[in-house]
């Protein structure tokens, strides 16, 4: 019987990547029976101009919008979509491609998206951050040290003004930030236009009382128009952040939001909620630096990225593959984890650290991130023996000993904050 299928067209090991290909980095395992070949085939045919079989008739135009797997080694495959394949500055589409159909082909056991190599000519239709770390840095009043905040904890079931004064106290522990966690949005006992009323109140307090700025990641999610109505809140009571679980809310809604917010001068603190049902499993999925990748491209001024030393999963070496993604203007490679990247005009997002930290736990996060974050210490201050007020001003001593080499020990002797804390903790990392 004559071939039907026309996958191997989609092959050429002897490709050279033109200028413009987006170039994406696969993990890949075919299923009994495939080889190698037809399995990169159908990645680089179904994410492209292919289908199943050999057609009647095809314009001989369209070979030049076909993908090319160029490059295998071992489990991983590269492929090289045209630039004309992708409608300008509509991220969605991008995943429609490169994370669509593919991932549910009974010929491959396994596809894992590793990373993307995204030319000038692609990325210029994206705005990204509004802005970056050092436009972050100017709206805090922080030049050098990491940003820091807590979640009001437990996460969810406190009252708008349980969840104000706890914040209050927060602020007052040195912190600069207080955070809604990502299922707190707007509740019977928790309804955002009062916590938005009650934080405000206890914001200018706090301002006055310690003359530094104070801010919060208060939780938008949700429909779009709701979103906007609740960022339009935050602008008339003088907020500079708003906070999206942008995981959830899809890609579409958090570009139409970067720039609603963006007019009304808010930076967005995006939440990864969910993002481990696509990036937890090593050999299927999307990882957590091309999420990264994706939502620095967009617009996000923050994104969590994990800790490796706190209860989340994420090794050092991924967390830091993730800080990297945001923070810096050239991506460097790193075989089996990035891609090259040069981010041209698009502006720096801060890496946010969060998930089971305490004061003795500081130095571990900024040996690994250095000062460029934003710290989110949580149950780490709000468990301390002498309440919130005490934590975060334990963990801000954390920071201090770290800034002046000092081991935490030794600081612990001046600071009783921070004795009390590594008391209780001491260097416990959660589980």
């Amino acid at each position: 019987m004559a071939s039907v299928e026309w996958y191997s067209k989609f092959v050429d090991y002897g490709y050279r990547p033109a200028k413009d290909d987006l170039v994406v980095l696969f993990y890949f395992e075919p299923n009994e029976g495939i080889t190698v070949k037809e399995a990169i085939g159908r990645i680089a045919s179904e994410s492209s101009t292919g289908t199943w079989t050999t057609l009647f008739r095809m314009p001989p135009r369209m070979q030049k919008l076909q993908a090319t797997a160029f490059s295998v080694d071992g489990n991983y495959v590269k492929v090289a979509y045209p630039l004309d394949l992708w409608e300008e500055g509509n991220a969605p589409q991008l995943l429609s491609g490169i994370a669509g159909n593919i991932f549910g082909m009974k010929a491959l056991k396994n596809l894992r998206l590793v990373d993307v190599t995204l030319p000038s000519a692609y990325v210029r239709h994206f705005k990204g951050p509004h802005f970056g770390m050092e436009g972050i840095r100017k709206m805090m009043k922080v030049k050098r040290r990491p940003l820091t905040g807590a979640v009001p904890k437990p996460k969810i079931g406190f009252s708008a003004k349980e969840h104000a004064d706890i914040g209050f106290e927060t602020w007052m522990g040195g912190f600069d930030f207080v955070k809604d966690d990502e299922n707190l949005t707007s509740t019977s006992f928790n309804r955002f236009d009062e916590r938005v009323k009650l934080m405000t109140k206890l914001r200018d307090k706090a301002e006055r009382l310690t003359g530094d700025r104070k801010s919060a990641f208060l939780n938008i999610t949700a429909d779009v128009d709701t979103m906007k109505k609740r960022a339009d809140l935050l602008a008339d009571n003088g907020w500079n952040y708003a906070m999206i679980d942008v995981v959830v809310a899809g890609t579409a809604s958090v570009m139409t939001m970067r720039d609603y917010c963006s007019d009304l001068g808010l930076a967005i603190h995006a939440h990864r909620a969910m993002h481990a049902m696509y990036d937890r499993n090593p050999k299927h999925g999307m990882t957590m630096q091309f999420l990264a990748k994706l939502m620095r491209l967009i617009g996000v001024s923050n994104l969590h990225s994990g800790t490796s030393v706190g209860k989340l999963v994420g090794s050092r070496r991924e967390v830091t593959a993730v800080a990297d993604m945001l923070r810096e203007r050239k991506v460097k490679p790193l075989k089996g984890m990035l891609m090259a990247q040069d981010w041209g005009s698009i502006k720096t997002a801060f890496p946010v650290c969060s998930g089971g930290l305490h004061p003795g736990l500081v130095p571990d996060v900024m040996d690994i991130y250095g000062e460029e974050m934003v710290l989110l210490v949580s149950g780490g201050i709000h468990g301390h023996p002498k309440g919130t007020r005490a934590g975060a001003k334990a963990s801000m001593q954390a920071i201090d000993a770290w800034e002046e080499g000092t081991p935490l020990e030794e600081k612990a002797k001046r600071a009783p904050e921070l004795r009390e804390a590594l008391a209780k903790w001491g260097r416990m990392k959660p589980e």
